[in-house]
């Protein structure tokens, strides 16, 4: 029987649920060179059409909900409770919304704002473009809480403590091409633990798992899932 699961998620698993991926093919994000959406520079540089981009996202979000992938990973946790952790390079709260609870954003979420004055971190699901005041300290230099390029991921240390203590590690719709979190899977490796990928195709990083299953995150997941749900009867 598993002890302890970390699991990472990426864009695959929120694409089939109608969000798309960070960049596309062409290296654009919803039309836009990620450059001037998703850099600190380009926030400076014209906040305007940063927030615009993000509260366009924030809205898309509202119109979308969790596919099977995400409700297979929420039933998982009621299965190995404390013992399963999900990390998500996703700025969405499908996980959440699927029933998930043990979820940690390393790249910020869609549905939080940032002060650049007081640093604070706030729920938020209304527009920033027009300037509102911080519920914190009443400036009004809230940003989108996403991390750009060029900005340290949250939590890597509980991350880290996740991974060198795990048994299996199960990466899911990932590229394999963005750091820190390509990184992982030889973290896990090095620490004992079991690899596993269930991505769409093969990735940067597909021949470091131990196995690695290509197919839709909404087929693959439930699968798995069910087989971790009968071990553990």
């Amino acid at each position: 029987m598993l002890v302890k699961v970390v699991v990472l998620t990426g864009a695959g698993i929120s694409a089939e649920s109608g969000l798309a991926t960070f960049r596309d093919a062409d290296g654009l994000w919803q039309g836009h060179h990620v450059d001037n959406v998703a850099t600190p520079e380009a926030f400076h540089r014209d906040p305007a059409t940063v927030h615009r981009f993000y509260d366009d996202r924030r809205r898309e979000l509202r119109a979308v909900a969790p596919n099977a992938a995400h409700l297979a990973l929420a039933r998982l946790e009621q299965v190995l409770g404390d013992e399963l952790l999900v990390v998500t390079q996703n700025v969405d709260d499908l996980h959440e919304r699927a029933g998930s609870r043990r979820v940690v954003h390393m790249h910020g979420e869609l549905l939080s704002a940032l002060c650049d004055s007081c640093q604070g971190r706030f729920a938020w699901d209304d527009d920033l473009g027009d300037g509102p005041a911080c519920p914190g300290c009443g400036n009004d230099t809230l940003r989108p809480d996403v991390v750009w390029f060029g900005e340290m991921p949250y939590d890597l240390d509980l991350i880290e403590r996740a991974l060198v203590r795990s048994d299996l590690f199960v990466a899911i719709g990932t590229s394999g091409a963005v750091y820190p979190a390509a990184g992982f899977v030889r973290m896990a490796t090095r620490a004992g633990a079991k690899t596993l990928e269930l991505n769409l195709d093969s990735s940067e990083t597909s021949h470091l798992f131990d196995d690695a299953r290509q197919g839709p995150a909404g087929k693959l997941v439930p699968e798995w899932v069910a087989d971790v749900q009968a071990l553990s009867r």
